[in-house]
């Protein structure tokens, strides 16, 4: 998993809210099990016509926007299903980190899971932040001072789980954590082999 330090980029508006989980990928494309290739149909039914073709009015299909990588978002982003095709094909399309005054909670964990920083903040910071992004102005988040700079320098302060944070500086998903332990692991299987050998009996067992 990318590691997640200090990024700064291009911030798009998604003004409205409750931005669900369908609307991020519908379900048509949730065949998949790999997480590349779903970037191109994020926001499929908002970005596409049924033939095909672009909305021009939707805000990613904009030439500058079309790079953005940062999403300024109205409440309750991320409800709905569960699926987590949804962090997938945000990080895909090159988002990593979407800013918001809520999160589903389903949506909030799969983010932390696949690199993606899930920043709350109160509504004053999101409406001043919004603004910047309706500018397509870049925004800055430091993940290691829990900073978002708007483009004038102004700063808002955000809280998240020093765990999930040290995950996120690692670029350590949850089976990144459990090789960190390898050679742990690898020593009690050792030593419950010799202690529990009928266990590794693979032949005994057949």
């Amino acid at each position: 998993m990318e590691k997640f330090t200090k990024h700064t980029g291009v911030a798009a508006a998604m003004k409205f809210a409750n931005i669900d989980t369908d609307m991020i990928i519908p379900k048509q494309y949730l065949k998949t099990i790999k997480r590349t290739g779903l970037g191109k149909h994020l926001f499929a039914e908002m970005r596409y016509e049924t033939d095909g073709g672009e909305q021009s009015d939707f805000v990613l299909n904009r030439e500058h926007y079309r790079d953005s990588s940062v999403l300024v978002a109205g409440d309750n982003f991320g409800c709905g299903s569960s699926r987590e095709h949804a962090p997938w094909a945000l990080l895909d399309f090159g988002v990593r980190c979407v800013i918001s005054t809520s999160f589903a909670d389903i949506f909030y964990n799969n983010c932390f899971k696949n690199g993606i920083l899930p920043v709350t903040l109160p509504r004053e910071a999101i409406d001043y932040l919004m603004h910047d992004a309706e500018e397509g102005l870049d925004l800055t988040v430091d993940l290691e001072s829990q900073q978002v700079l708007a483009s004038n320098g102004k700063v808002f302060d955000f809280e998240i789980d020093p765990f999930r944070k040290q995950c996120l500086l690692d670029g350590l998903d949850e089976i990144g954590l459990t090789m960190e332990q390898g050679e742990e692991i690898s020593t009690f299987e050792q030593r419950q082999e010799l202690q529990q050998p009928w266990l590794y009996d693979r032949a005994g067992a057949e």
